[in-house]
């Protein structure tokens, strides 16, 4: 775990290599538990202040917590998708520096959404809020790791390589089962939408499987990041439905 959430968090653990990471890369979605924990611990702030203010200072706390680079890809992706051509030329805009319209609007229609749905839950209890954002960001991890599982990278200098190499034989079967299982136990207090709320996951992985091949030819760090935190939103609105 050390490797991973040196890769992957911005937690004062020792450094490791990517190569390090990816041996350990089917263990990602507990990743989620460690920057889950930061957020639900701030988000228990709805006991004494205003539920808004404390949904979002934890989704603010989730995403600090991995250092923004997922928000990052919401950013990249956004702007790559808006714009037309090949898909060589969509990987070219991900790895441009320069933000665009696209990755605004990207970025607003992913936390938007994720923090409405975080503030609903809070005022109703902020215990069940806890629990689901804990699931929430496991719940992103594992559609990462799904991704990798299941992906090919759109380039061989990917940082996604190495961990798609890594996931196979004995890792590929149980990264499968903890990416399904894992979101499971913070589910439920969700009640009745728990069992589908542990389907966005894969869901999501799927969807961004299809767009990465058709946009840009395989996954790629940005894809694999941009829909983690699209499945993260999906199961915080799905749960708030219920609030």
């Amino acid at each position: 775990m050390r490797a991973l959430l040196s890769f992957f968090t911005v937690l004062p653990v020792r450094a490791a290599s990517l190569d390090d990471a990816a041996r350990t890369g089917y263990l990602l979605p507990l990743v989620g538990l460690f920057t889950g924990l930061f957020g639900a611990l701030l988000v228990l702030l709805a006991f004494p202040l205003p539920s808004s203010l404390a949904a979002v200072l934890a989704l603010g706390g989730v995403l600090l917590a991995a250092g923004f680079h997922h928000a990052d890809g919401v950013l990249d992706v956004g702007d790559a998708l808006m714009v037309r051509g090949d898909p060589a030329r969509r990987r070219a805009v991900l790895k441009d520096t320069r933000v665009g319209i696209g990755g605004l609007g990207a970025l607003f229609l992913v936390y938007a959404p994720a923090a409405t749905a975080l503030a609903a839950l809070a005022e109703a209890s902020p215990l069940r809020a806890a629990s689901t954002l804990l699931a929430a960001e496991i719940a992103a991890r594992s559609t990462m790791l799904l991704m990798l599982t299941f992906g090919r990278p759109a380039e061989a200098g990917s940082s996604s390589a190495p961990f798609v190499a890594a996931l196979s034989g004995p890792r590929r079967s149980l990264g499968i089962a903890i990416a399904i299982l894992a979101p499971l136990p913070f589910l439920l207090l969700a009640g009745i939408v728990g069992l589908p709320a542990a389907l966005c996951a894969p869901l999501a992985a799927l969807l961004g499987l299809t767009v990465s091949r058709r946009a840009f030819g395989g996954i790629g760090g940005d894809s694999i990041g941009a829909t983690g935190e699209l499945s993260r939103t999906a199961l915080l609105v799905l749960v708030s439905a219920t609030a």
